[in-house]
């Protein structure tokens, strides 16, 4: 069945309007037609099944039938803090992180970080659209917010009850003993740096404010394959 967002709409009425690119998609692209069926994600975690009433050529209208929470979504939210890369490699680790269950991804600057986000803020409605993408293609009902960039020494750890930050030079603390260890999380940061990885000050600093530096393992993972592991190793660890 497809899949259409209708974020920002009460999906427990009667009906549904959808405009802009979702009704395009569906009257243009896709010619469907009155008494088509179609599945409505309302970009927080709610679904329902719908049937096509009207179509013109900038809105669609719909009668909302069967209404549910998404099975998709984990039970654990992920804040993923990923530092800038070099410059195509953003969307693809928003993508991908999407697709294994990242709830949010916040784009962080750290002192080797090459890239700035000076006058790009273009870029945050591109990522975000990426996300949204991502969440349709695989079938999730929530769609992850790509938040404006922060400072790595900025950002406030407090709401999280689990801080881990991916460190190349932890030697004894494995992402796997973390995850294993008996804890009860629900809502966990994960920090990756950039290229040039982190400087042995700003780990210290994440690990003042209650983060855990450690190793993803013997060998050294690319920016861009980092958070993809680690969210792949939480949610086959901690998925129920």
């Amino acid at each position: 069945m497809r899949r259409f967002f209708a974020e920002n709409m009460d999906l427990n009425g009667d009906a549904v309007c959808l405009y802009g690119d979702e009704a395009r998609h569906i009257g243009l692209v896709l010619r469907m037609k009155p008494g088509d069926e179609v599945l409505l994600i309302d970009g927080s975690g709610a679904e329902c099944t719908a049937v096509i009433e009207s179509i013109t050529e900038d809105s669609v209208r719909l009668a909302v039938r069967e209404r549910r929470m998404s099975s998709a979504e984990p039970e654990v939210s992920v804040t993923l803090f990923q530092c800038l890369p070099k410059q195509g490699k953003m969307e693809v680790i928003i993508q991908k992180c999407v697709e294994l269950g990242v709830m949010k991804i916040v784009p962080t600057v750290s002192a080797r970080c090459v890239v700035k986000m000076e006058g790009k803020d273009n870029k945050i409605a591109r990522w975000n659209k990426v996300s949204q993408e991502a969440a349709k293609q695989c079938g999730r009902a929530a769609v992850p917010q790509v938040a404006f960039p922060t400072a790595l020494e900025k950002i406030d750890f407090s709401g999280f009850d689990t801080v881990l930050i991916a460190y190349e030079n932890e030697s004894e603390v494995t992402l796997r003993s973390v995850l294993t260890d008996g804890r009860k999380v629900s809502n966990m940061a994960v920090v990756i740096g950039p290229e040039g990885g982190f400087e042995p000050k700003e780990v210290g600093s994440v690990a003042a404010r209650g983060g855990i530096p450690v190793s993803l393992g013997r060998r050294i993972l690319r920016t861009e394959t980092a958070g993809m592991a680690v969210l792949a190793q939480i949610m086959y660890e901690l998925e129920q």
